[in-house]
Order: structure tokens, then C-alpha cells, then sequence
């Protein structure tokens, strides 16, 4: 049976399956994500609770502790750790690749529940929890800084205004706020005072917090009107604090301003973010999985003059990274090699050929192949990322090498002096059931990939998967198009009418041929050495895939670079605050460094 023959008598049913094949490419490429690597969404859960003035062993013990050992009754928990600060606790629980996250977040939840009862009752909120993906790092950072105006007020612009409109935006996750300074009063109490006027620090607790309400307060209806009544009772600076009675003794009203500083500040002053020397808020945009990088980077971009528009002059907004230009720069240079790569492949093609005709048919076989894979790419939620591209750019090399076959023996049987046609139908009979084999023992090689398991197995397998159908695609085409293409387009050779570059590389080959044939001989006339130096290089490609350096992914450099201190247990926030001030100083002052961010 020649299913070739079909395609080759319907030379417009050919036409329009291999175009159709290359428009939905054309379409899928343009819709598909753009991203440094293959999406990997690892079961993370990030569970948070907060006691206010707690220490960090007060929080290990009477939070952590408690969620843990609930946690710890999960099925499929991979790891489990918590950190412990003044206040807070964040819990990191990751699972097996095998679980969901939706049916993790759902035991999460009833453990939080479970362990309601050990947790400290003072607790301003119970625990909360985010499904999170530590593989995703923030694509875009923003900085936010002023020498004129209070940080509390540009924390308002950089969460109220800039940090919700993100939020909105298109494959945008959250908006994470470093450095965060939310307006606060804070009333610093002397002990000598209370202790002089008797006045416990609870009544002023109860003072502060029956004078600032905003309750409902009613309503009024009349015959005609009716009226809202609103309470004013909400406080909003400092000196508005001050005048609050706390207390009577002997007759007379005790204010809040006598019994200490009554200052606006902010809620939390142990975090502090400096921008390149200056004070600053930093805002980290984290996409959602699956979405464009480069799209979400490029929305956010078209916000920027609008809100320089929006906030003061005095307040500064720069951009302190870009997670696309290094992701545009990587997939620019991928493209650019897989050009080049089918470029040397067809140019090869013609070298060895030499005609044009007889160069192009092969030569078609490259871009309906690759560009049929985007279609099913797109089908698979894949993105064009560096693994993705790189099975794309290898696989140029397999996807040429069925429709060279075909077009062989094409050739083969026109020299033969049978017509284009009929050599077309006599070649695919007798090629068809070698290209099938060729094609399926080539997409047998990636098989095993598929199988993987673990995040090698996910990271790797939309590079298996891309490979394979860029393989069973030119397997088609090598059927179906080339056979076409070569009954209507290939010529009949005239031997000595060629010109000199023919005859220069004919003779080239010849030699080329020559020299083949001497080391053959030289080779199977001395067969023990052959051998041993078969079993030399045998051995030291053993002992150069063991000594070999070994990673998980090769490095890549993206322009910026994260670090981390780590100081004494008992060194204190101001200590703490001024060597990492320090160090981001040091870092700052290499010539090859742009921008430097402490938080």
C-alpha cells in the first residue's frame, strides 16, 4: 500500500493540509507564553500567623509548635519548616509532586482548625494560608522613594495606588510590599508617670481604644426626611490622640500627652528598605503560572506614566529589575540559533546537492515542522521557553533527514529514466515503510524522558513532548509534501553542462572520497589497534561523564543577583539595620554594579 500516492496525485488537498499545518503554527506562535523555563508548579503552602510583640521564641513554642504537629498528620508532606520572628510565623509546607494543591489547601485548613484550641486566644486573626510556588520569583521590581515627604506617606501611594492597580493587571499573582511603612500613632508611655498618677497601663489601653471608634450610630425618620447620623469618633493623627482623657484623680482629667510621647509613626518601625542609598519602598510583582512574562511586564510598564502623573513630583519611582530583558535576551539568542541552524542545515543541503529545486524541497520539510509544533504546543499549555526552544533548534537536524531519503530516491529512480511522477510513485512505495520506521525509532529515543519522575521528569518533559512532534511532523511532510513537491519540480540532471563551482566541489567530493577510502583501508588493515582505540575512547568517556562537574539546570545570568546576612541571635534591629546599610554600600560601589536594594 503507497499512502504517499494519495498526496501526490492531489497536489491542492497537499497544499492546503501542509499550509493549514503552518498557519495554525503561525497563530499559535504568536499567542504562545514566553518564559525562562518550562512552568513547574511545585504543591507549596505558606501558612502565616501573627501575635503582635511576641518573641520569636514565644512564637516557635505556642504557634509553630501547635501547627506543626497538626501538619505533621498530612498525608504527602515532602518538607515542613518554619521561621519564627518578633510577631510572626511563616510555616512552609511542601508536598509530593503527586498530590494537588487544591486537596493540600483543603487539609491545611482543617489542621489550622484543629489546632484552634492550643493557639494563644490573644491572637489579633486565627492563622491564614496561600498556595504558593517557590519557583516563582518576582518578574518586575519597583522602588519608591522620597528625601522630602514622611515614608508612611509613600508607602500609602505605593500601597493604595500603584500596588492595587498592579494587582488588576493580566497574569499578575501579588504584589508583595518590602520595606512597608503603614501610617501609625504611636503613644510612648513613661513608667514614672503612671506610676506617679497611679495609672495602670491597661486603663490607658482602654482610653485609646473607647476614644478612636467608628461604630454605626443610627438613623432618624421623619414624616418627610430621614437622616444618617455619623459618629466622628475615628482619630487620625497624633494630635488628635493627645487631648484623650485617660483617667480622673483628685478632680482632675489626666490627658494621654502628659503621660508620654504621643507621635505619628508607623505600625511596625523594625523594617526598613533602601534603594541605592536612600530610603525607599520596593514593590516585587509575582505573575501567575502559565501567563506571559514578557506580556505581564510590558502591561505594568504601560502604568508607569500614569502614575508618575498620579503621585507627587517629590516621589521618585524607578524600575530596580526587569525579569524580561534577560528573558527577552535569552529567547532572542535561541531564535536567532535556531535561524542559523536551519540556514547551515539548508545551505548544506545545497552544497551537496547543488540545485536549487532539488534544495528547497528538503528545505520545506524545516519550517512546516517547526512551525506545525507551536500549534501543538499552544494545545498542550506550553510556553516558548529555553527547553522548548533548544528541542526545537536539535530537532532541525532529525526533521531534515526523511524528506533527503525520500528525495534520494526520487532522484534514484529519474536517473533511472522514469518520469517525475512516476519516480515519485515508485520512490514513496518503496521509502515509505523506511521513513515510518526512521520517524518512530527517533521518537523512541524521547520516550523514556516521559516516563521521568520528579521536577527533572516535569522540567524536561515539555522538551521531550516538543521534540517528539517536531519529529512526527516531518515524518508527515516526508510523506506527503516532499514526494509532491518532487513530482512537479525536480529536473532531469545534463551531465556536462555544469560550471566551474560544480565542477570545483564535484572534484572536492571526489576527494574527499578518496581520502574515506584510504583510512578504510588503513583501518581494517591494522583491526587490533582500530580496536583499541575504539576501547580507549569507551573508557574515557566513562571516566569523563564520572569526573564531569554536575548541576540540576545550567546557570544562567540574568543581571541580578540576591544575598543574605546572617548575624548573632542577640544583635538588635538598629545594629542589624546599619551593616546591612553597610554592606549594600560595599556592593554599590563596584563599577559594574547599576542598582543595589537592602531591605
Amino acid at each position: 500500500m503507497n499512502l504517499s500516492r494519495i498526496f501526490i496525485e492531489r497536489p491542492v488537498m497537499t497544499a492546503l493540509t501542509c499550509f493549514a499545518i503552518l498557519l495554525f503554527g503561525a497563530i499559535a506562535f504568536r499567542a504562545l507564553p514566553v518564559a525562562a523555563l518550562p512552568s513547574v508548579d511545585y504543591p507549596t503552602i505558606q501558612v502565616a500567623a501573627a501575635l503582635p510583640g511576641a518573641s520569636p521564641d514565644t512564637m516557635a513554642s505556642t504557634v509553630a509548635t501547635p501547627l506543626e504537629r497538626e501538619f505533621s498528620t498530612i498525608a504527602g508532606i515532602q518538607s515542613m519548616n518554619s521561621t519564627n520572628s518578633l510577631g510572626n510565623t511563616s510555616i512552609t509546607v511542601q508536598f509530593t509532586l503527586d498530590r494537588k494543591i487544591d486537596d493540600a489547601a483543603q487539609d491545611i485548613q482543617a489542621a489550622i482548625s484543629r489546632a484552634g484550641g492550643r493557639l494563644p486566644p490573644s491572637m489579633p486573626r486565627p492563622p491564614s494560608y496561600n498556595k504558593v510556588n517557590p519557583a516563582e520569583q518576582p518578574v518586575f521590581y519597583l522602588a519608591l522613594d522620597c528625601s522630602t515627604l514622611p515614608m508612611y506617606t509613600v508607602n500609602e501611594y505605593a500601597d493604595t495606588l500603584l500596588a492595587q492597580r498592579i494587582s488588576m493587571v493580566g497574569g499578575v499573582s501579588r504584589v508583595q510590599v518590602f520595606g512597608a511603612q503603614k501610617y501609625a500613632v504611636r503613644v510612648q508611655v513613661d513608667p514614672d508617670k503612671l506610676a506617679a498618677r497611679g495609672i495602670g497601663i491597661d486603663e490607658v489601653q482602654r482610653a485609646v481604644a473607647s476614644s478612636n471608634t467608628n461604630l454605626p450610630t443610627g438613623r432618624i425618620d421623619g414624616d418627610k426626611q430621614a437622616f444618617t447620623i455619623e459618629s466622628t469618633g475615628s482619630l487620625g493623627s497624633a494630635s488628635a490622640y493627645r487631648p484623650i482623657i485617660v483617667a480622673w484623680r483628685n478632680g482632675t482629667a489626666v490627658r494621654l500627652e502628659e503621660l508620654g510621647n504621643v507621635i505619628d509613626g508607623v505600625d511596625n518601625d523594625k523594617i526598613m528598605a533602601w534603594y541605592d542609598n536612600k530610603r525607599a519602598v520596593i514593590l516585587a510583582v509575582q505573575r501567575q503560572p502559565g501567563t506571559n512574562t514578557v506580556e505581564v511586564v510590558d502591561n505594568i510598564k504601560r502604568l508607569l506614566p500614569e502614575f508618575r502623573k498620579e503621585i507627587p513630583p517629590a516621589v521618585h519611582l524607578s524600575i530596580a529589575f526587569d525579569a524580561s530583558q534577560s528573558i527577552r535576551g535569552s529567547i532572542h539568542d535561541v531564535e536567532f540559533t535556531l535561524l542559523l541552524t536551519i540556514a547551515v542545515v539548508v545551505l548544506v543541503i545545497f552544497l551537496f546537492l547543488r540545485n536549487l529545486s532539488a534544495t528547497l524541497i528538503p528545505g520545506c520539510a524545516v519550517p512546516f515542522s517547526i512551525v506545525g509544533t507551536f500549534a501543538v504546543m499552544y494545545l498542550l499549555g506550553y510556553s516558548l521557553n529555553n527547553l522548548s526552544l533548544m528541542a526545537l533548534t536539535l530537532s532541525v537536524g532529525f526533521v531534515v533527514d526523511d524528506a533527503i531519503v525520500m528525495l534520494e530516491n526520487i532522484v534514484r529512480h529519474m536517473e533511472m529514466g522514469e518520469s517525475r511522477l512516476t519516480a515519485a510513485v515508485n520512490a514513496a512505495r518503496e521509502i515509505g515503510f523506511t521513513i515510518l520506521s526512521m520517524t518512530f525509532s527517533l521518537v523512541a529515543v524521547f520516550i523514556p524522558v516521559l516516563f521521568m519522575g520528579g521536577i527533572v521528569g516535569r522540567l524536561l518533559h515539555e522538551f521531550s513532548v516538543t521534540i517528539v512532534v517536531a519529529i512526527l511532523i516531518s515524518g508527515f511532510v516526508s510523506l506527503t509534501l516532499t514526494p509532491m513537491l518532487g513530482s512537479r519540480f525536480l529536473k532531469h540532471e545534463h551531465h556536462g553542462g555544469h560550471g566551474l563551482a560544480y565542477r570545483a566541489l564535484e572534484g572536492g567530493f571526489n576527494l574527499l572520497q578518496r581520502w574515506y577510502e584510504l583510512t578504510l583501508g588503513i583501518a581494517m588493515r591494522f583491526r587490533l589497534v582500530t580496536l583499541s582505540i575504539a576501547i580507549l575512547m569507551l573508557v574515557g568517556t566513562v571516566y569523563l561523564f564520572l569526573t564531569m562537574p554536575t548541576g540540576f539546570i545550567p546557570s544562567q545570568d540574568s543581571g541580578f543577583m540576591f544575598a543574605g546576612t546572617l548575624g548573632p541571635q542577640d544583635a538588635s534591629f538598629d545594629w542589624v539595620a546599619a551593616h546591612n546599610h553597610a554592606a549594600g554600600e560595599i556592593m554599590r560601589a563596584h563599577p559594574d554594579v547599576g542598582h543595589v536594594g537592602v531591605f
